[in-house]
């Protein structure tokens, strides 16, 4: 069974029943869609494509911000045979070229939020013969989505595709570099759709508030979960600003069963209702039954505190990567008591943890994770160095260091990448950042390493305080030094905001670019 199979079978099970809610408060906007209505457009589209001269191993580039259009566009090509690449909608003109300049696609679908980035680059994109345009002013030159649903046929598409048919083509979040397109199947995407479910245990009478950008492999993902079981899916849009006023505005109304709240999302909720600014008995929750996290580490005081307001409501961390197309291991509800490690491989998923040379280490010895099964990527496209780099026989080494117990529970340490090494000795700035973020004042935190002529590198701090919590560096040292042995702690404190892209990762790369000169004091 492909994904697309799974929108067939829903339109046949479920025709009647919502499949999208997608809202967007600030403009009082709300719009149902049935599994039935969402098949016949993915159909309909997917006709007018293979009009078009669209067909297996063809390439669809994809831009557009969060939207059942979106889904609808990437069903569609996925339908034809062809490869979907959806973009990140932060991309500018230069790394929109740098992405066609790669994959060569054939069509361009886009939305009304990236005409000013599209245009300049249009004439600069030689292998696209056809724009598509989703919204209701078209730039010259492009096709008209809603025009192109209306005169295509509404009968299904059948391609004959298997597990072993390349679906789409994934720019990596580029958090430790230029983004790789990663190149994942048929198989993988049901993999996670299985593994989704396997753990969530998802039916058609659930409800997924999706709140992170479809492009990327996470949100996505988790309603993967949903999609194989009939469920619906409850879309932000429109650009709304996650507060925690909408978080808990649309789960009350929504009745909302599940949602992936993001660690600054988590942050900003409780501290809300600290403060009283939301109030618990404002709002019905009674339909709210997980809340999952990941997309980067996890801080346990962050969790029991949130666990403090919602005791009624089970809590689960993942992990994943979009080579591993999506999520992939899970610390269920039942190990509460854990948070902090990233839990245990899914189904027929193996994780091993090894050294630089490929030898399993000891349990409890940091090394490299790295991961075997159906999820795993084909490779990278147009990139057989990395794609070999990175797949090692059959094993996908993540570039994420981390440790495993005896029962196998795996514990993240931190990005093989972001290690410091100051004098000889080890820095992981994950178990650091972690500490930092206990503090009341904190509001986010990263550790990051700086080039110095004597020990190599040094560790800094980039603290962002809470609102008006006037968080002093002789306050905040006297908090950790008590805490860290001394080669831990960092040689400057600077306060400043910590980037984070959409899907919360922090963005450390831009971090070093911006204090790799700074001149702290010995």
């Amino acid at each position: 069974m492909t994904i697309v199979d799974m929108v067939i079978r829903n339109a046949r099970r479920f025709p009647n029943q919502l499949a999208f809610v997608e809202i967007c408060p600030n403009k009082n906007f709300r719009k149902e869609v049935t599994w039935k209505e969402f098949a016949d457009r993915v159909n309909r589209l997917a006709n007018a494509l293979l009009k078009m001269g669209i067909g297996r191993g063809d390439k669809v580039l994809h831009m557009m911000m969060n939207s059942v259009n979106w889904l609808e566009a990437y069903f569609a090509v996925i339908k034809t045979g062809a490869v979907v690449v959806p973009l990140n909608f932060r991309f500018v003109s230069s790394q929109i070229k740098y992405c066609a300049d790669t994959v060569e696609p054939k069509v361009f679908i886009f939305d009304c939020n990236f005409t000013d980035r599209v245009a300049p680059i249009q004439s600069e994109l030689k292998s696209v013969n056809d724009y598509i345009f989703v919204g209701k002013d078209a730039p010259k030159g492009a096709r008209k989505y809603e025009e192109l649903l209306a005169e295509a046929p509404v009968a299904p598409v059948d391609a004959g595709l298997t597990g072993d048919d390349d679906c789409a083509i994934y720019f990596t979040s580029g958090t430790t570099g230029t983004p790789k397109a990663t190149l994942l199947n048929h198989r993988n995407m049901t993999a996670t759709a299985m593994h989704e479910n396997y753990a969530h245990r998802e039916t058609s009478r659930d409800n997924f508030l999706l709140l992170q950008p479809l492009y990327h492999t996470g949100g996505k993902m988790h309603w993967f979960g949903f999609l194989i079981a009939g469920g619906r899916c409850t879309m932000v849009t429109g650009g709304e600003t996650i507060t925690p006023k909408l978080i808990m505005e649309t789960i009350s109304r929504e009745r909302i069963t599940e949602v992936m709240l993001l660690v600054p999302w988590i942050q900003d909720l409780v501290t809300s209702m600290d403060k009283g600014e939301i109030k618990l008995e404002d709002y019905d929750v009674s339909s709210w039954k997980l809340m999952h996290s990941g997309a980067q580490p996890i801080p346990p005081t962050l969790i029991r505190h949130w666990k403090g307001w919602f005791m009624h409501v089970a809590y689960e961390t993942h992990y994943g990567l979009t080579e591993s197309a999506g999520p992939c291991i899970h610390l269920l509800p039942e190990n509460l008591s854990r948070v902090g490690a990233i839990g245990f491989p899914m189904l027929e998923l193996d994780a091993r943890i090894v050294d630089d040379h490929n030898n399993d280490v000891p349990h409890g010895t940091v090394g490299e994770i790295i991961l075997n099964g159906d999820n795993i990527m084909t490779g990278y496209y147009k990139n057989p160095e990395e794609t070999a780099k990175t797949l090692i026989d059959g094993w996908l080494h993540t570039g994420d260091l981390g440790k495993m117990e005896p029962d196998g529970c795996i514990a993240f340490v931190d990005r093989k990448k972001d290690l410091i090494i100051t004098g000889g000795e080890n820095i992981y700035p994950w178990e650091i950042e972690e500490l930092f973020h206990s503090h009341y004042k904190v509001a986010d935190a990263a550790l990051i390493g700086i080039p110095d002529t004597r020990l190599g590198e040094v560790a800094i701090a980039v603290i962002q305080p809470k609102a008006n919590s006037n968080l002093t560096e002789h306050e905040f040292r006297q908090y950790f030094e008590s805490k860290l042995p001394k080669y831990q702690w960092p040689r400057a404190v600077i306060f400043d905001q910590v980037p984070r892209n959409p899907t919360g990762k922090i963005e450390k790369v831009k971090l070093r670019e911006k204090y790799n000169n700074y001149k702290w004091q010995k």
